[in-house]
C-alpha cells in the first residue's frame, strides 16, 4: 500500500490547486506552470527516483495511486509530473555511476524536469528508421537531427535522446544531453488538443556535442522500450483518474437534474450506465496495480537491469495502457451523451476530459502499434501466451 500521508498530500494539492481551475489548465499557458513549483513544495517531486540519489524511492504501485489522484484533477498536470520517470529509469538502470550521480542527484535537489526524445516525423512508429545521428569525434559524441514530439524539453534539466550511429547505422544509442548544450534548439511548441497543462516541443540538434560517457549502456531502442514500461503503466493510471472524475461528475449531475419530475439519479438507464462505469473503473484499477506490481517485482531483483534487457516490453504494461485507454474513452464518450447538449459545450468539464483522455490511446504507441507489438511478442511465441 502507498503511504497514506503521500496520498493525503496529493489529494490536498489537487483539491486546493487544480479542481475548479479547468479553464486556466486548458489554456496552453506559458510553460512550465507555476503550479509545478507549488507541487515541488510538497516534497513529492520525482517521487520515484532512488533514495541513493536523494529521491523518495517510491515504487510503481505507489505511483499508480499518486498519478490517479493527480489525473482526477487534471490529466495534463499528471502527465507532466510523472513523465520524467521514462527518462530517469533509463539513466538509473543503464547510466554510468558518475552520470547517475550528476544528473539524478541534481534533478532531485533542484526539483526539476527531464525529457526523452525518440519520435520523428518520417520514422513514425518505426523507430528503427530514425534519422537523428550521433557520431564520435575524439572524446565527444556529436548529435544532428530533429525530434518531433518531446514533453517538457524546453524547461528540462537534461534529455535522453534516442539516436542512430553514423559510424554503424545498425547501432542505436541513448545519449544524455544537458538542456543548455550548444546546438540544441527548440523549434516550436505544439498546440495540442488535450493535456494542455503540459508542453510538448519539436527539437533540433546541429553539431550538438556532449562527452562520450553520456551514452547509456545498451541498444538505445531497447533502453527506450524498457523505459516505456513504467510510463505506459502511468498513462493507464492517468486514464483511470480521468474515468473516476467523469463518474463523479455524472453522479453530481444526476442528483441535480430532473427527468419527468424526478431526480435523474432515479432513472434506470442513467444509473445503469453509472453502474457500468464503476465496473469498468474497478477493472482498470486492478490492471494498473497488477502491472505495477509486476514491474516492481522485476525492479527489486538484484539482476534487474539484465532482466529488463531480456524482457523488453512487459505484457502487463502494454495491456494496462491499451485497456485503460480504450475503456476510459468509452466512459468519456458515453458520459458526454449523458450530459446532453451541455456535454458538447465548454460549460461543463466533460468536453475537456474527453479530449484529455484520448491521449492514452495515442501517446507512447497508438493502440494499433501496441496490438501488433503484443501479437509479435506474446502471441507468435506460443510459450509466452497466457
Amino acid at each position: 500500500m502507498s503511504d497514506p500521508e503521500h496520498l493525503d498530500t496529493v489529494r490536498k494539492f489537487v483539491s486546493q490547486e487544480i479542481l475548479g481551475r479547468e479553464t486556466h489548465l486548458d489554456s496552453l499557458a506559458d510553460a512550465p506552470l507555476a503550479l509545478y513549483e507549488r507541487f515541488a513544495g510538497t516534497g513529492l517531486m520525482n517521487w520515484w527516483v532512488p533514495e541513493e540519489h536523494g529521491g523518495l524511492g517510491l515504487g510503481l504501485e505507489d505511483s499508480v495511486r499518486i498519478v490517479s489522484e493527480l489525473a482526477y484533477g487534471d490529466a495534463g498536470v499528471a502527465f507532466t509530473l510523472f513523465l520524467p520517470i521514462l527518462t530517469t529509469s533509463m539513466v538509473s538502470w543503464y547510466g554510468g555511476t558518475e552520470l547517475k550521480e550528476k544528473y539524478l542527484g541534481r534533478l532531485v535537489a533542484q526539483r526539476g524536469f527531464c525529457a526523452t526524445l525518440g519520435s520523428e516525423h518520417e520514422a513514425g512508429s518505426e523507430l528503427a528508421k530514425i534519422s537523428t545521428m550521433v557520431r564520435r569525434d575524439g572524446e565527444s559524441l556529436v548529435l544532428d537531427g530533429t525530434k518531433a514530439f518531446s514533453t517538457s524539453t524546453d524547461f528540462a534539466q537534461f534529455l535522453v535522446v534516442i539516436t542512430r550511429s553514423a559510424d554503424d547505422p545498425g547501432q542505436y544509442l541513448a545519449v544524455t544531453v544537458p538542456r543548455d548544450t550548444p546546438g540544441l534548439r527548440v523549434d516550436k511548441r505544439w498546440d495540442v488538443i488535450g493535456l494542455r497543462a503540459s508542453a510538448t516541443y519539436q527539437v533540433s540538434f546541429v553539431d550538438c556535442r556532449v562527452p562520450s560517457d553520456h551514452a547509456l549502456n545498451g541498444n538505445g531502442l531497447r533502453l527506450l522500450e524498457i523505459g516505456l514500461n513504467a510510463s505506459r503503466i502511468l498513462i493507464a493510471a492517468t486514464a483511470l483518474g480521468v474515468a473516476r472524475r467523469i463518474r463523479d461528475l455524472c453522479m453530481e449531475y444526476a442528483r441535480t437534474k430532473s427527468l419527468r419530475g424526478a431526480p435523474l439519479v432515479k432513472d434506470a438507464v442513467f444509473v445503469g450506465r453509472l453502474g457500468q462505469f464503476e465496473m469498468q473503473i474497478e477493472v482498470m484499477a486492478t490492471q494498473c496495480l497488477a502491472a505495477a506490481r509486476t514491474y516492481d517485482a522485476t525492479a527489486a531483483r538484484p539482476d534487474a537491469a539484465r532482466t529488463l534487457l531480456r524482457q523488453g516490453a512487459q505484457k502487463s504494461a502494454l495491456a494496462a495502457k491499451m485497456f485503460c485507454g480504450q475503456t476510459a474513452w468509452q466512459i468519456a464518450s458515453a458520459a458526454s451523451e449523458m450530459f446532453g447538449g451541455l456535454g458538447y459545450t465548454h460549460e461543463m468539464p466533460i468536453g475537456k476530459l474527453l479530449r484529455d483522455v484520448r491521449h492514452a490511446s495515442i501517446i507512447e504507441g497508438g493502440d494499433d502499434v501496441l496490438r501488433d507489438l503484443v501479437f509479435q511478442r506474446f502471441v507468435v511465441p506460443t510459450a509466452k501466451r497466457t
